[in-house]
Order: structure tokens, then C-alpha cells, then sequence
């Protein structure tokens, strides 16, 4: 698993962030979702990245965190975390932080 998490890794940061979490998806069996920039309106500017449940899309602040593999990764983990059936984010924070440190630790 550590060569497919640099794999990942290393396109987030090449600038591949949409084909990274293809390759996520794939691994852990879920939809991909979206990538945007901009983040959804009356969400906090001081976040870097969210995750939306209602239309499983993550939105990064700017195009500078297309290729931030920390941002991508811990807002992926909220994806995971989303149960399909009732659209609730179940995910914290500590955990997305945990998920996101262990690919990029490898």
C-alpha cells in the first residue's frame, strides 16, 4: 500500500489531483468525487478546503491547493466517511488529519 500512497501523493503534487482521487475512489470502492475551486458560499475563508455531501465535491480554496496532497487527502477521508444512504458527514477532524499524514508520511 505505501507505493500506491506516494503514487497518490506525488500526483496531487504533479498537479493530478483529479486523477489521484480516481485512483482513491477505485481503492476504497466509492464514487469519485468532484474537485472545484472556490469554496461554497458562507463557508469560512480561513479553511483551505470542505468537502459537500449533497453533491460529493470537494472545494479547495484556490488553484494553489489543487496540489497540496494534505488538503486533498483529508477532505478525501470526509468523502470515505460520507455514508451514501443519508448524505451525513461523519468524518472528524482528527481523523482526517491522521488519514491525510499517513499517505504523505510514506
Amino acid at each position: 500500500m505505501s507505493d500506491f500512497k506516494t503514487i497518490v501523493v506525488l500526483l496531487i503534487i504533479n498537479g493530478k489531483a483529479e486523477e489521484a482521487l480516481e485512483l482513491l475512489s477505485k481503492q476504497y470502492n466509492v464514487n469519485t468525487p468532484k474537485l472545484k475551486v472556490g469554496l461554497p458560499k458562507g463557508h469560512k475563508t480561513t479553511a483551505y478546503g470542505c468537502y459537500t455531501s449533497k453533491t460529493e465535491t470537494i472545494s479547495v480554496l484556490n488553484s494553489d491547493f489543487l496540489c497540496n496532497p494534505f488538503v486533498i487527502l483529508h477532505e478525501f477521508y470526509h468523502h470515505l466517511r460520507c455514508r451514501n444512504v443519508d448524505k451525513i458527514h461523519r468524518g472528524t477532524e482528527n481523523n482526517a488529519n491522521k488519514f491525510a499524514l499517513d499517505f504523505i508520511k510514506t
